[in-house]
Formats: structure tokens, sequence, C-alpha cells
């Protein structure tokens, strides 16, 4: 699959492309996973936005790349993970964090970055690097555990 890849600031996302954000990330996140929740949480709009396109310019895989003092105050964040539920298990989730760690050093430069991940996916993002702080909550009634990339 050839994929365009796209990062924006969100001021420069166009409707359509907000539209297939919101779209693809209630798909996962809400219907799918069955939680209902504000996705939309007033963060997105400080937030630099990952997009990967299919041919067909259809959004395929999504991040959103957060400052210092948006998720965390003295750390920069990666959140909203999600790829398409057509196009999983070939790889594009661990394609999409490393594109997205490589925005986030290109943006604010090489450091630490900060994640809320859910617990099913650990061993995912411990391949990336990422080590369990040991901060275990619920969000939205799922597990999650806080994980740090110490660059």
């Amino acid at each position: 699959m050839k994929l365009t890849w796209v990062c924006k600031p969100f001021e420069a996302l166009s409707g359509i492309e907000v539209y297939r954000i919101g779209h693809l990330r209630q798909e996962v996140f809400v219907v799918e996973q069955d939680c209902p929740y504000l996705d939309f949480d007033n963060l997105d709009q400080i937030c630099t936005h990952v997009m990967a396109l299919n041919e067909q310019n259809e959004l395929m895989a999504y991040t959103r790349l957060v400052p210092k003092g948006g998720s965390y105050e003295s750390d920069i964040s990666i959140g909203r993970v999600v790829t398409s539920p057509n196009v999983r298990g070939k790889g594009l989730g661990r394609l999409l964090m490393q594109k997205s760690m490589a925005y986030c050093w290109e943006l604010w430069g090489k450091q630490n970055i900060r994640i809320s991940a859910q617990d099913y996916l650990l061993t995912f993002y411990t391949s990336l690097g990422f080590k369990d702080t040991g901060k275990k909550y619920l969000e939205d009634n799922i597990p999650h555990t806080q994980m740090y990339l110490d660059v």
C-alpha cells in the first residue's frame, strides 16, 4: 500500500480533513471500543496532526502531536494513535508511531516523549522504546499506563 504522510498544525487542516480525523477516531475509540466519551476535547487546536492517506486519499492512520503544556506540563506527547480497521496487522501502527516520533523531534527538537497507552498495547509501545512509568489508571473506563521514551 502506497501512503502519503501529512503533518499539519490544526489551523492548516481543511474541513474535510477534520471530518475524516473525527470519523476515524469515533469509529475506533467510541464505536469499536464501546466507549462513549467526548473525543473532541479542546486539545486538538494546539496539536499538530499526522495523517497517513492511501492512494484513494482515505485516512488509514492518524496521531496528534501534543506540545509541552498540553497533555503533560514538562513533556511532549503523542496521542489519539489510531489505524483504520481495514489495514490492521500490516505494520502500519509501528510505522505511524515511528513517523510521529520523528515529526515530534523535527518540530520540537530531540526530547523525551510521554504517552498514555492503553494497557493491551504495552508490549507494542515497549518495542518502540517506551518504558512503563508504573502509573496506571482508568481513562474513560479503559486501563491505561503512562509510558515514557527517554532520549
